[in-house]
């Protein structure tokens, strides 16, 4: 009997052929103007969103720049809001801890609405929810 191509990769990456795929949260904790490493992460992302895995991002300490509006530096390589607001139409899920936007002194307003505000509970959830979890 022959098997299918997709059957095949399937049985490779150690999952079978009517299993979905892995839930994955990516936890970004990185200044995200500062090198590539948050690009990479939205870009993964896209990636595994196009795949199909269900994709969280949880935005935490430094990385918060991300979500905050006129955040972007003059002269930055890439427009990471753009692209983390890109991953929400193909069904990826963002939240925001509070706690580092009050740190940091950001107010609610000053944050991409599409994000959802959030705390470490939420996080803990997310985290026994999802089958990896990706810091950043």
């Amino acid at each position: 009997m022959l098997t299918s191509l997709k059957t095949l990769s399937a049985r490779i990456a150690g999952r079978g052929p009517a299993e979905t795929p892995p839930t994955v949260l990516i936890v970004l904790s990185h200044a995200p103007f500062d090198g590539d490493t948050t690009w990479n992460a939205l870009r993964l992302a896209s990636t595994l969103l196009e795949r199909k895995s269900p994709v969280r991002i949880f935005v935490m300490n430094d990385a918060i720049d991300v979500v905050r509006q006129g955040a972007m530096p003059e002269g930055a390589e890439f427009d990471l809001q753009a692209m983390l607001r890109g991953l929400l139409p193909k069904g990826g899920r963002v939240k925001i801890c509070t706690t580092c936007i009050n740190r940091c002194g950001i107010g609610q307003g000053e944050v991409i609405p599409e994000a959802i505000m959030a705390t470490m509970a939420d996080l803990a959830a997310w985290i026994a929810e999802s089958e990896r979890v990706l810091v950043f």
